[in-house]
């Protein structure tokens, strides 16, 4: 499973992007799973969604170093946490992707997408129309502000939390990778915040945020 990216935010926040080659089987026989996660995957149709869900355990199993269980559970906002409560995590996957992130201090959020014309077509509904006059609507700009939503959204990792109402970007001249200021309007109030982002060679958009 070929690293394509890691970064050491800090000595307590890691990322990293992997590229999934592996089979089914493969991926499987790095993990150990309880019962009631093979009735999960069972359950999956072998295909993406499949591989997406088992890199993503495995490639968490990587970061933190441990061959011992790791049980991630999901809160009741859909956020996944460990139930050793040892580091925040997010998690994220797109077609041959898989991306994760870990945080020992502070919440993280991480979002990877493949890159396609369609998102021209849905931009009125995660951008507001102010977004929509002052932001660069070009394509690599477009998944930018997207990957950069999502991932505030798991970040703050409660429900509520709407795109186009909570959620503002400031300008930003999109490149491969850089950084843009959002306004996250919170029930305790609004709040500033810091999203990277980077493009993959092939193709992926990665934002990123941990605060």
């Amino acid at each position: 499973m070929p690293v394509i990216y890691k970064h050491e935010i800090d000595e307590q926040t890691t990322l990293a992007v992997w590229k999934i080659e592996e089979q089914e089987q493969e991926l499987i026989s790095g993990l150990q799973l309880k019962q009631h996660e093979l009735d999960f995957i069972a359950s999956l149709n072998k295909g993406k969604r499949l591989l997406h869900w088992l890199s993503t355990r495995l490639l968490l199993r990587t970061l933190l170093n441990t061959s011992a269980y790791i049980d991630v559970r999901m809160d009741d906002h859909g956020k996944p946490f460990l139930s050793d409560s040892s580091f925040h995590i997010s998690l994220s996957h797109s077609y041959d992707y898989a991306a994760v992130m870990i945080g020992r201090t502070r919440s993280v959020g991480v979002d990877i997408e493949m890159i396609k014309p369609k998102i021209q077509s849905i931009k009125q509904k995660f951008l507001s129309l102010t977004e929509l006059g002052e932001l660069n609507l070009e394509t690599n700009s477009l998944y930018i502000s997207w990957c950069a939503k999502e991932a505030i959204y798991k970040w703050y990792g409660k429900k509520g939390l709407e795109f186009r109402k909570h959620i503002r970007l400031l300008p930003f001249i999109p490149s491969d990778q850089g950084e843009l200021q959002a306004i996250v309007t919170l029930p305790e109030g609004p709040k500033i915040l810091k999203v990277s982002y980077f493009k993959t060679q092939d193709g992926y958009m990665t934002g990123y945020i941990v605060a």
